[in-house]
């Protein structure tokens, strides 16, 4: 691949996350849909943060989440997102640069606040999502800097982009930006029911536009319309592309080229929130991918910084990620 001052750059929904524990009482009074991302309106995010418990505000948002991770694990990480110049839109760009990731998209102002996820967290550790979507709305085409693009070694895109509808726009000019220049294109499912809104072009776009596909067990099968993983496990190997489907406890199942390794989860003392699991997968795979490592260890990876992720409330890292690398790759013969 050819030298690029960037390795990733991740074009997704800016949020800021308010994350708290809840029961599963709470979520069948409130009517929220549970281990699932529904799009709500100002009106029901206020009712419903005022019916919330404590809880944690962080920034989060699925691409940045990702994007977070890879500066964490050392790689060079860039990420286009619509954040308002309000309070929020604030803690936002303070919080991603902090964490090392390059962000300079231009703040809105006059339009939607900031968009915030309210995320109920049960004892399962399942995280069901309530997301306002505010100034996300606004990202479009004049949004895109094609010279970051370009200089990118991946543009990865966050399914849930798809929701609204200017950044459609947006997508497509990465996209086609990003294979204009030589690079490759990432896009993550995101979630079964985002597949399910937009089936026919997220199919569209796995088969015609993306070169590696992140997607879990449930979106995978929902995008090939079957029940079993297997079935949508033959589907994916006829595209020929790179793609990662994980499987929770199960681990992964790593495509590439036609040929298909099995990486198993990385171990964790105690699941406590699975909010950002798969971003983090993702950062972890595209991290040994722009340094040229095999889809086995780039999956071990995944998992390493998908099992960080887990062990708390939370979907950026609590610890750094390239601390924890060293013994992963002395173990797997990939020299320091």
């Amino acid at each position: 691949m050819a030298t690029a001052e960037f390795d990733v750059t991740g074009i997704g929904n800016a949020i800021v996350d308010v994350i708290a524990h809840a029961d599963d009482a709470f979520l069948t009074a409130n009517g929220i849909e549970k281990g699932a991302m529904t799009l709500i309106d100002a009106a029901r995010a206020e009712a419903l943060y005022s019916r919330m418990g404590p809880g944690i505000e962080v920034s989060g948002g699925s691409a940045g989440n990702t994007m977070a991770g890879i500066a964490s694990l050392g790689g060079k990480g860039a990420y286009i997102g619509k954040v308002h110049g309000d309070q929020l839109g604030q803690v936002f760009r303070h919080d991603i640069r902090a964490a090392g990731v390059h962000f300079e998209t231009a703040a809105g102002h006059g339009g939607a606040p900031t968009a915030r996820c309210l995320i109920l967290v049960t004892p399962d550790a399942q995280r069901s999502m309530n997301t306002f979507l505010g100034a996300c709305v606004e990202l479009g085409p004049e949004d895109i800097d094609e010279a970051l693009i370009a200089n990118s070694q991946v543009t990865y895109l966050e399914g849930y982009l798809w929701d609204p509808p200017r950044a459609k726009e947006a997508f497509r000019k990465a996209a086609s930006t990003a294979h204009g220049a030589g690079r490759k294109v990432s896009l993550s499912l995101s979630d079964s029911f985002c597949v399910h809104r937009h089936h026919a072009e997220f199919l569209d776009l796995v088969e015609g536009h993306v070169d590696i596909l992140f997607a879990n067990e449930h979106e995978i099968t929902a995008l090939y319309k079957t029940d079993r993983f297997e079935d949508a496990l033959e589907a994916v190997k006829r595209l020929g592309k790179t793609a990662a489907l994980t499987r929770s406890e199960k681990g992964a199942v790593i495509v590439s080229g036609g040929e298909v390794v099995e990486v198993p989860a990385a171990p964790v003392a105690r699941v406590v929130d699975t909010t950002g699991a798969g971003d983090l997968y993702a950062a972890g795979f595209l991290y040994g991918f722009t340094r040229g490592m095999s889809p086995a260890v780039c999956g071990r990876i995944g998992a390493l910084a998908a099992a960080e992720i887990i062990s708390h409330v939370g979907a950026r890292p609590d610890v750094v990620l390239a601390d924890l690398l060293p013994d992963l790759l002395k173990d797997a013969g990939v020299p320091a």
